[in-house]
């Protein structure tokens, strides 16, 4: 199996957090990892960009080239535009749909739903609504990532089993809020595939 993934959004949407759960999974599972980041401007609302590359063999680059990527996970709709000519032809767009407006420019979200909606294999929620669900809407980046589960090709307990230790000083409260988030973004997931 191997896995190459592009993870997008702006600032403090919890990309970095993304990339470690499923490493952390990934790793668990005796696979090799690779992964590269690009933090731009992003205490300042700019873009956040990760290259990670999972295999059960030797991965010998962290980029991945223009239209190799199998999934491209964003919590920022125009951030998951970005990123398409990197997307493979069978790959998957997995992505929000609540934008953050951080460009004084941003582009009508209705047109940038539209462009995503072209993509042949996509999920698009408003990860945002969920996690309140959830609750917290600090679980935003966590219900992108239960959307993009079923499509990462390992096991869902192993992603649990990240989110309890990457967690754990947190406590048990965020701990089983995340674990929710989670859920309810495969969910998703599972019944618009």
């Amino acid at each position: 199996m191997k896995k190459d993934i592009i993870l997008a959004g702006v600032g403090g949407q919890g990309i970095i957090s993304i990339a470690s759960i499923i490493g952390y999974a990934a790793l668990e599972q005796g696979m090799f990892l690779k992964q590269s980041e690009v933090h731009g401007m992003s205490q300042r609302g700019g873009d956040v960009s990760s290259n990670l590359r999972i295999s059960h063999n030797h991965i010998a680059s962290d980029l991945i080239p223009f239209g190799q990527a199998d999934m491209i996970i964003s919590v920022e709709p125009l951030e998951s535009l970005r990123y398409l000519p990197y997307l493979s032809g069978e790959g998957w767009v997995i992505t929000n749909t609540r934008p953050f407006n951080n460009i004084p420019n941003y582009p009508d979200i209705d047109k940038v739903i539209e462009e995503i909606a072209k993509v042949p294999h996509h999920i698009a929620l408003d990860a945002e609504a969920t996690a309140k669900e959830a609750g917290s809407t600090k679980a935003t980046n966590i219900v992108i990532l239960g959307a993009a589960s079923p499509f990462l090709g390992m096991a869902y307990e192993k992603l649990e089993d990240a989110i309890r230790f990457i967690f754990r000083k947190k406590g048990d409260k965020i701990i089983d809020m995340n674990l929710i988030a989670l859920k309810a973004g495969r969910d998703f997931a599972e019944q618009h595939m």
